[in-house]
């Protein structure tokens, strides 16, 4: 797994502005090598800010979105449509205004699925396995981005620290009691997580500050979730100023553009 790099914005403003110009580039130069892109999309402020900042950028322009592939890292297990799922908030933010693939684009199944929670997580857990290739050695593909919102808690998607969730070998499961509504969820699990090439956890506001320092520290995804999320190839912590407060100066590595 690759070590965190962080970088840091002045605000939750620019901050979403910043990671929507660094994700155009990084979908254009996948494509430009592979021909296809694939990205994992996170709800919450900042990563549906980052997505509106997307579909509002000239530069959206360079993206071959019918070479897109979207997936999800966590639902709330909710009706399709309903304005607290995560979909809903990522079509309205982008979606809906640039020309994907419909079939490319693939939302995690609510309960008007006639599905319950466990069978959509075995259903996404399925399209995961029919969309892995050879060289992803692995159950899920090679995600080229996968972005994380975080919790003041120290959760990703819909993994909540100490809950049995965290301990699954299976790349998708059904989450219930979350201590935060609603309490049932669908969600990517750490070892799927870890199969991206690139994790990019997003957080702002100081009341992420101290979960923030302990993901970069010796903490375990246990007890603070987001200290499991890395990418096999790179891990970027972006944060605004107030999120990245108590950060230690030695554990602030810069990345590149």
């Amino acid at each position: 797994m690759s070590v965190p790099s962080v970088v840091v914005h002045a605000d939750a403003d620019v901050l979403a502005k910043a990671v929507a110009a660094r994700l155009i580039t990084r979908l254009v130069d996948v494509q430009s090598a592979k021909g296809s892109a694939s990205l994992v999309l996170t709800g919450g402020g900042v990563g549906l800010a980052t997505l509106a900042e997307v579909a509002a950028s000239p530069a959206r322009a360079a993206v071959d979105w019918r070479r897109l592939d979207v997936w999800w890292g966590d639902e709330r297990f909710l009706p399709t449509g309903d304005p607290e799922r995560n979909e809903t908030g990522a079509r309205r933010a982008l979606l809906d205004h640039v020309d994907l693939d419909p079939e490319r684009v693939r939302p995690m199944a609510g309960p008007d699925s006639g599905l319950t929670a466990e069978e959509a997580a075995e259903r996404y857990a399925e399209e995961l396995r029919r969309a892995a290739r050879p060289e992803d050695h692995g159950p899920v593909p090679s995600f080229d981005v996968l972005l994380l919102g975080m919790g003041p808690d120290g959760h990703v998607a819909s993994l909540f620290p100490e809950m049995p969730s965290l301990y699954e070998e299976r790349p998708v499961v059904a989450v219930h009691g979350s201590p935060k509504p609603p309490p049932t969820r669908i969600s990517l699990t750490l070892p799927a997580i870890t199969a991206a090439r690139e994790v990019w956890v997003v957080a702002a506001g100081a009341e992420k500050s101290g979960a923030v320092r302990m993901a970069l520290s010796d903490a375990g995804p246990m007890q603070v979730p987001a200290a499991g999320a890395r990418g096999r190839q790179r891990t970027l912590f972006l944060l605004d100023r107030q999120a990245a407060s108590k950060i230690p100066p030695a554990l602030i590595r810069p990345a590149s553009p």
